[in-house]
């Protein structure tokens, strides 16, 4: 990795002229590797179309695979979601900034292009300080795991770097990653909240908030005849790490 596109972030007397250079580079439709509270992430401008397919095309993703979108703030939950249940409130109080992940029905009058996310968004606040300054300047962030798809997620920005090389404008280097699990998903586009991918927050956490995500005894779903619940596969963004 070349040096001119590397930005030690570690030290927080030194973040603003390194996220004044990020919010520069994402504004012009370029990526940006960034710290999150999991692993590192490929950055994008949500707003900016050929921004998230840059993003798409960096990790070998088509658009049936659509990015997260990280926020600075829990206000921002209503500027790009709809029928937010109360109990997802609940969840994002207790759990935000952290590892959870929400899906909820997008705001149908937003101006964006994330790809195939049959109306919803997939939506965290990130525990991760530097990052959260900088989604406080740029907005909301398409960003997906810093790795080409099949590849391990970085863990730093040395190795996002081997991954994805001049794809990427900017790297921001905020020390080793030390999210061990990717962030919890749950899908709050049904009747019912569900998990679809389990992570960093356990269910009996989740359920501790909200009753209905307890996991259900051994072999209850056999005795009801009641098959599980398949994952849903792209709006939940299962394969990222994020």
């Amino acid at each position: 990795m070349t040096e001119h596109n590397l930005r030690d972030c570690t030290e927080p007397a030194t973040w603003w002229p390194h996220v004044d250079e990020a919010v520069r580079t994402l504004s012009r439709g370029a990526l940006a590797v960034i710290p999150t509270d999991t692993v590192y992430g490929i950055a994008a401008d949500a707003f900016t179309p050929d921004a998230v397919d840059a993003l798409l095309a960096a990790k070998g993703r088509g658009r049936q695979m659509p990015p997260p979108v990280l926020i600075g703030d829990v206000r921002t939950l209503d500027g790009l979601a709809i029928e937010v249940p109360q109990v997802v409130r609940d969840l994002v109080e207790r759990f935000w900034p952290g590892a959870l992940t929400v899906i909820l029905p997008a705001q149908p009058s937003l101006m964006w292009d994330l790809g195939e996310t049959e109306g919803t968004v997939a939506l965290r606040m990130p525990d991760e300080e530097f990052t959260l300054a900088l989604l406080r300047k740029t907005g909301p962030l398409a960003v997906s795991s810093a790795n080409r798809t099949g590849q391990p997620a970085a863990l730093s920005a040395a190795e996002a770097a081997e991954q994805l090389g001049s794809a990427v404008s900017l790297y921001l280097d905020g020390g080793p990653a030390t999210g061990q699990q990717p962030s919890t998903i749950v899908d709050a586009t049904g009747e019912r909240l569900r998990i679809v991918r389990q992570g960093a927050i356990s269910a009996e956490e989740l359920a501790q908030v909200a009753p209905e995500l307890a996991p259900e005894p051994a072999g209850e779903s056999d005795r009801s005849g009641d098959p599980e619940p398949a994952p849903i596969s792209d709006t939940a963004r299962e394969p990222d790490n994020q």
